[in-house]
């Protein structure tokens, strides 16, 4: 991406900006935004960025600066270098310990420990791998089922980025029937290679991971293979409100279902569709600004 545009706001008006994103049914896929804080010791100031591969028009302003009630604030237009953004900003990421994992890229060492699965991911094109909260509060939350006694005989992570929450899971609960899928085809060759890398073995059989490119559960492999024990999706609050109906539905009676990429201020829309679709929360983390919840479908849930 070669444009940027950054608009500086207090938290809660980037957050209602995030909010207004997901429910924009016509936005253009080539503007990516996310928003974040300026610095650690200014919580309350944060900046929503939006990447382009061309030069800001004024549609591609306005669309931004309609996300914004009340009035935009002031978009601050730079032009960047043609890298690969998303690799250069996880250069260099330092290792993380979440629970039972350690994650850490190539340029780091393996801790070694009998106790504890490190994974290689590499900085890639492909979201998840490890150091955001939200990842890594999914770590921590599988690591905690497997201690509280959950049997996992069939799983899917959705959303799965570099693979990372499939491969942990295949960990905890070896000799499960695993499939994996992301919207992003790219994520496929990143897929593999983080297999290879990390020993984990590529194929259809219980113990391997299936790899699929699909949009939400609209996969017939993906609904072939269900009803599942587990459903992992670290994707956005939108999207998680939309399938959660359908991830129901792909549940077997008292099934588990891990979803993060929501903020805190996001949880009670997710929680309500949920509880709408037959779930129930078994337990739920705060990771920084981000929820992560552990869900189960009732037994005298009726899937629609």
């Amino acid at each position: 991406m070669s444009w940027k545009l950054v608009a500086l706001a207090p938290r809660g008006v980037i957050e209602a900006a995030l909010l207004a994103h997901e429910d924009a049914l016509e936005w253009d896929p080539e503007i990516v935004i996310s928003g974040s804080e300026v610095a650690e010791d200014k919580p309350d100031d944060w900046q929503l960025e939006a990447w382009l591969s061309r030069k800001p028009s004024k549609a591609d302003k306005a669309a931004i600066a309609a996300l914004f009630d009340g009035g935009p604030p002031r978009l601050r237009e730079e032009k960047l270098p043609d890298v690969d953004w998303v690799t250069a900003s996880q250069q260099g990421l330092e290792p993380i310990r979440a629970g039972r994992f350690h994650v850490h890229t190539p340029e780091h060492l393996p801790l070694g420990l009998p106790e504890v699965r490190d994974f290689v991911i590499p900085a890639s094109q492909a979201f998840g791998t490890g150091q955001h909260a939200t990842t890594a509060g999914c770590l921590e939350m599988l690591g905690e089922m497997k201690a509280r006694g959950v049997v996992v005989r069939n799983l899917a992570d959705i959303g799965t980025g570099t693979g990372l929450l499939a491969f942990a899971a295949l960990h905890l609960w070896p000799h499960a029937l695993a499939t994996a899928s992301d919207i992003d085809a790219v994520c496929v060759g990143v897929v593999e290679d983080n297999a290879r890398a990390n020993n984990i073995a590529m194929g259809a059989r219980p113990g391997e991971l299936t790899m699929l490119v699909a949009d939400g559960m609209e996969h017939p492999l993906l609904k072939a293979r269900g009803p599942y024990d587990l459903i992992i999706a670290n994707i956005l609050a939108g999207p998680l409100i939309d399938l959660a109906p359908h991830f129901a539905k792909a549940l077997i009676p008292g099934g588990h279902l891990v979803l993060a990429g929501l903020l805190e201020t996001q949880e009670p829309q997710v929680r309500r569709a949920a509880r709408a679709a037959g779930m129930r929360i078994a337990e739920r983390k705060v990771n920084g600004d981000w929820s992560i919840l552990w869900l189960r479908k009732r037994v005298s849930a009726i899937s629609r």
